[in-house]
């Protein structure tokens, strides 16, 4: 947790583009963007992934959620679509070990596999 990327810029000690904040979640713009909207939704309680989730944080998963919403509405990408992705763990594509919820929007998207 000490050299966590996303705990350093929760503290503010790395720069980053924040786009919104409150006590609960930060959220700022992605250094390596896959879409012309792609910001990171971040809790400031540091959780290392989806699948270390306990039940009592039901209510910060929603607000991660939740603030992804203000944020389409916000940067104007709500009326056309967005995606929501978490990635859980290295097969799921997690390379930042804190859990975080990306918001890519902004033009159209292609067809994930699912």
């Amino acid at each position: 947790m000490n050299n966590c990327l996303f705990c350093k810029i929760i503290k503010k000690q790395i720069p980053s583009e924040i786009v919104y904040e409150d006590e609960f979640v930060i959220a700022f713009k992605d250094i390596n963007p896959q879409a012309k909207v792609h910001i990171l939704i971040v809790p400031k309680k540091h959780i290392e992934t989806v699948d270390h989730l306990e039940e009592k944080d039901d209510k910060l998963v929603g607000a991660l959620i939740y603030t992804a919403q203000k944020i389409a509405r916000k940067l104007g990408i709500a009326e056309n679509g967005y995606r929501l992705v978490f990635n859980v763990k290295s097969h799921g594509g997690q390379i930042i070990d804190h859990i975080h919820l990306h918001l890519i929007g902004g033009e159209k998207l292609g067809k994930m596999c699912l």
